[in-house]
Parts: structure tokens; C-alpha cells; sequence
């Protein structure tokens, strides 16, 4: 299609707002002002070590709040990000994975009616290596004490279940910029035209198949799996000649976005699941700006995200950065892989031949 024939990300979202004749397009300046974020951001990963952005970024080497080192490009991320939106007048405030607390917008400011929670660089540690990254967000309506006394906002107001998300998207940092975005009513894709410096409508009406032969999980966790997980991967493994009767391949970007995104485009299902690994994490996700944004999006297309036991999208937060398990992709595999965690557990039985006996039994 000739570019003066494609949609911008503007003019998406002007259409968007005509099924809401009310509508006073405070959401729409919103998310062009997150996109004008991703852009900067995008810019600054794109130079890489030629441009002189980091040696001008925030501090960096502490502790984030989720006990990880904080790279230069994190702070700086999350610097854009807050700057880009803080003044806007459409939020009550703003939550960040970089971020022990909410932030307040300034009084200097008008404050809105939304609440936007992101992870500012989502896979930072794969810079270093030059593997695609991004960034993760998502949008909520700010309760309504909250809009009309103007106090400033707590922990407890972000702490609602995904489906009341009015919107959430991602910027994808790879060979090209890609801007994926839902506002409820399907998923879009956008990529960025470096000509004229706008999001394009590239990939429209988005959708997940909803069978796959493809499964991205980290297999160096195997021996703290639960066993729904373990039994899954296995029947994948044993490909053909076992119970799925297909051979399935494996995918892990460790990249959480470009994960996402390799199964919007062709399908796929990815595990990052609740394990024995450390049983004070009930799973390694952060349930408001990861989980919740890509489940919202990856239902959106068709496809399905769960804990692994129930819906992503119905799961009531307990904490500002709470983790959580996370399955998503190809809705008839995480169906299955839900299927699995409800059956009862099946222990293998050997030889009876060589069993031990016991005049004590179990």
C-alpha cells in the first residue's frame, strides 16, 4: 500500500475515537505522548555506544526496587518516560518498574483522570548484545475520589485486575521500531517511518492462530518446574512419536517484548511459569506493568493469558510490584497447559516386579 495511503498512529486513534462520540480525547493525547517517549527512547538504543545520551544519564548502579542492578539505559528510560508524560494533564499519577513508589505529577501540573504504569526498558540486559528490546505499558482510569479531590496517589489506587485496562501496548526496539498498541477493540501495529518520523499502520487487526508447533520457555529452570509444566514440555519434546503426535520447536529471546511479539506475528506460546526456585517469588513477571499489559493485548488478537491456573486478566492485585506466573500465546496450548494444572497429578508407576515391599503401606 503507498505510504499517503497508510493510516498514522493519530489518525488511528481520531477514528478510534469516533465509536465514542463523548469521548473527550484525553486518551488519545495520552498514548501519542507515550509513543513520543518510545520514539526518544527508540533513538537512543538505535546509536547505541556512538551516541553521547548515556554519558548525560541519571546515576545508575543501584537496587531497583525488585533487587536488580539499574543499567544507565533503565534510569534514562525511565526518565523519558515520566518527562514525556508528566505535564500532559492526563494522569493522576504514574507507576514504573524503576520506581519503588508512585510517581506524583507535579501540582505545578494539571492532573487527569488516568493512571499509567510501564516498564520503561523491558530485556535491558540484552543490549549488551545487541538483541531486540522495548518497552511495556499499560493505561487505567484513576478512581474516581482520586479525579475529583486531586490527592496525590497510593499504591492502592494501581492495584486493579488487568481487564479494567482502558489500554496497553508496547515499543518494540529492533531492526525496525514497532509501536503495538489495544484500546480495546483489537490490536494494532505500527511501525515507526524514519522519513517522517511517525508510527505507521503496518499490521492491522492483529491475530493469534490459535494452534502452534512453537513454545518458548527456559529450560535452565527445568528442575523447579510444577509438574503441569514439566508433563507440557515434555509431550512437546517427544514431538511425533508422542501424545501431541507433532514435533514442536523451541524459541527463548529472554526478552519479554520480542517474545511477544514473535507470537502476535505468527502464533507461539510463551512460559514464564510459578516454580520452586525461590518460594518466596510466586512467580519472576511483575503482574501490573509486564503481565497485565501483554495479556490484555495477546486477548485482544485471539489468543489467551493465564497464570497458569486461571486468567491473567482476573488476577486482583496485592502489591504495587507484585510477580506473578505468566503463559500466553496460542490459545488452545495455554488451554491446555491450564487443562494440565486443574488434572490430578499423575505419579509414575514402575515395575511392580521390582517394587519395594512393605508391611507399611501408604
Amino acid at each position: 500500500m503507498p505510504l499517503s495511503q497508510r493510516w498514522t498512529l493519530t489518525r488511528y486513534l481520531i477514528e478510534e475515537r469516533r465509536r465514542y462520540p463523548g469521548a473527550s480525547g484525553d486518551l488519545n493525547a495520552l498514548i501519542l505522548d507515550i509513543s513520543l517517549a518510545c520514539k526518544a527512547i527508540a533513538r537512543i538504543v538505535a546509536f547505541g555506544e556512538l551516541g553521547d545520551s548515556l554519558a548525560r544519564a541519571p546515576q545508575a548502579g543501584s537496587l531497583n526496587v525488585q533487587g536488580e542492578v539499574q543499567k544507565p539505559l533503565d534510569v534514562l528510560s525511565n526518565e523519558i518516560f515520566v518527562r514525556m508524560n508528566e505535564w500532559n494533564g492526563q494522569l493522576a499519577g504514574m507507576a514504573s518498574e524503576e520506581m519503588d513508589d508512585p510517581k506524583q505529577v507535579p501540582h505545578a501540573y494539571s492532573r487527569g483522570k488516568y493512571l499509567l504504569v510501564f516498564d520503561p526498558l523491558d530485556g535491558s540486559s540484552n543490549i549488551d548484545v545487541n538483541v531486540s528490546v522495548g518497552s511495556i505499558f499499560s493505561i487505567l482510569r484513576a478512581p474516581q475520589e482520586v479525579v475529583d479531590s486531586g490527592r496525590d496517589v497510593t499504591d492502592a489506587d494501581f492495584l486493579q485486575p488487568g481487564a479494567a485496562q482502558v489500554a496497553a501496548g508496547y515499543a518494540l526496539y529492533g531492526p525496525t521500531t514497532m509501536f503495538v498498541l489495544s484500546v480495546g477493540n483489537g490490536v494494532a501495529g505500527f511501525t515507526l517511518d524514519p522519513n517522517l518520523g511517525e508510527f505507521v499502520l503496518t499490521h492491522p487487526n492483529i491475530l493469534v492462530p490459535p494452534d502452534t508447533q512453537e513454545f518458548a520457555i527456559n529450560s535452565s529452570n527445568s528442575r523447579f518446574w510444577e509438574p503441569p509444566v514439566k508433563r507440557y514440555v515434555d509431550e512437546c519434546l517427544a514431538g511425533k512419536t508422542g501424545p501431541r503426535g507433532k514435533d514442536f520447536n523451541t524459541r527463548w529471546i529472554a526478552s519479554m517484548v520480542a517474545e511477544a511479539h514473535r507470537i502476535l506475528m505468527r502464533g507461539g506460546v510463551f512460559l514464564y511459569p510459578r516454580d520452586t526456585k525461590d518460594a518466596s517469588k510466586p512467580g519472576r513477571l511483575r503482574l501490573l506493568y509486564e503481565a497485565n499489559p501483554i495479556g490484555f493485548i495477546v486477548e485482544q488478537a485471539g489468543g489467551r493469558a493465564s497464570t497458569g491456573r486461571q486468567p491473567m486478566l482476573g488476577v486482583k492485585p496485592t502489591e504495587l510490584h507484585q510477580r506473578i506466573g505468566l503463559v500466553f500465546g496460542s490459545r488452545h496450548e495455554v488451554e491446555r497447559i491450564e487443562r494440565y494444572h486443574h488434572e490430578p497429578i499423575k505419579r509414575e508407576v514402575g515395575n511392580p516386579l521390582f517394587a519395594e515391599r512393605s508391611l507399611f503401606r501408604d
